[in-house]
């Protein structure tokens, strides 16, 4: 059901416009304001799906109440009810964030098309942020341990910023996790973050991937392609498991941090960049330096932030909340009821060693919610854990 508010001090029009509204659509609840002050009070405690404002009534006018309205619930689309020789502040609403704008007498067909069009636009707001919310979900960081917080607390920190990041840790701790935090808590958040994993991509291919390459520069070059580098300009690229990526490789990228530049594979070009780097790798690159493997001015470059992130054997106090976390998403993912676990179940949990850290937590539990009881117990645990 939709709720509608009407905010008008006229009471021939209010009638008018109740009676418009319910001829269209017996469902949608309407209510009403006799003017600007009272309307604002009822946004603020109640929810609604579109309002209808007059412009110029007593206390407080359209225009004001948009104005507020738009600095806490910006999702409300607004039509502006305009008399006449109010056409120019209606406009001036349109710019403010109104959805659109009525003349007095209001014509039928007109006003429920804008009716219509602006409930449309609310559920896909309402769409948008659901989705976005269980985009940002997938990525959450579960965990109350002393780890996991300094984790959270140096994130909080640095990510506002355009300082450079280098996270460490075994596969599967949540390296990725740790990236994805640290740019949508970015000033970059809104525009793109590409993910490039060099140890998925054959050595020769790796210069081509990050920087592009020109028609005819190689073998298969049909044409010319942009690389991640130009993909990620004004948000972030992530280089997953860098100490895999080859030294040519190592010092083209060393190139782009220190200009701001990148030329793609075949051309002496010059293409700006503006992209923030973040790096992660399950080697120790001090050792991978002294063995010739790893550029030590790269590694300088990259590491202005270091993030450990220390295994799940290190934060076993974090598995009851992991647990129920991948209990809850895995469920949702395949239509079924969340899998509880007894204290036993959890306490067995914990006493195991881990390996394969959060990843292989996910996957018991995941084997667990299709294999196990209703409630998991111990014996469910030593049956199905594979531990």
């Amino acid at each position: 059901m939709s709720r509608i508010l009407i905010i008008e001090d006229e009471d021939a029009i209010r009638r008018v416009l109740i009676k418009i509204i319910k001829n269209e659509n017996s469902t949608y609840a309407v209510e009403e304001a006799s003017d600007g002050q009272e309307g604002l009070e009822k946004i603020e405690t109640e929810d609604y799906d579109l309002v209808l404002c007059d412009i110029k009534m007593p206390k407080m006018d359209g225009v004001e109440v948009l104005s507020k309205v738009q600095s806490f619930k910006p999702e409300i689309p607004f039509i502006m009810i305009s008399g006449h020789g109010e056409l120019e502040t209606a406009v001036e609403a349109m710019r403010l964030g109104a959805f659109d704008y009525i003349s007095k007498p209001p014509d039928l067909n007109r006003l429920l098309n804008a009716i219509r069009n602006a409930l449309d636009r609310k559920k896909l707001v309402v769409e948008n942020k659901r989705l976005k919310k269980k985009v940002d979900k997938s990525y959450e960081m579960i965990g109350e341990s002393d780890a996991t917080n300094l984790i959270k607390s140096i994130i909080e920190k640095v990510a506002p910023t355009e300082a450079r990041v280098l996270i460490t840790g075994e596969n599967g701790t949540g390296k990725e996790l740790v990236a994805h935090w640290l740019h949508q808590k970015s000033e970059r958040c809104k525009n793109p973050m590409v993910e490039v994993n060099c140890a998925a991509i054959p050595s020769e291919l790796i210069e081509s991937e990050l920087f592009g390459h020109v028609k005819g520069s190689f073998t298969g070059a049909n044409k010319d392609r942009a690389g991640k580098f130009e993909a990620a300009n004004g948000g972030t690229i992530f280089l997953d498991e860098i100490g895999d990526m080859s030294l040519s490789a190592q010092a083209k990228v060393l190139r782009a941090l220190q200009e701001n530049k990148v030329s793609r594979v075949g051309s002496d070009k010059d293409i700006k960049v503006d992209v923030r780097v973040i790096a992660a790798t399950n080697k120790n690159l001090k050792r991978e330096i002294a063995k010739g493997r790893f550029r030590e001015d790269l590694y300088h470059r990259l590491a202005v932030i270091l993030i450990n992130v220390p295994s799940l054997n290190e934060r076993v106090e974090d598995i009851p909340l992991l647990v129920d976390h991948f209990s809850e998403m895995i469920a949702a993912q395949q239509g079924n009821a969340t899998r509880s676990f007894t204290k036993g179940a959890i306490d067995l949990l914990k006493s195991y060693k881990w390996t394969g850290n959060i990843r292989e937590l996910r996957n018991v539990v995941e084997r667990l919610t299709i294999l196990g009881e209703e409630v998991i117990s111990e014996n469910d645990i030593r049956l199905f854990a594979n531990k």
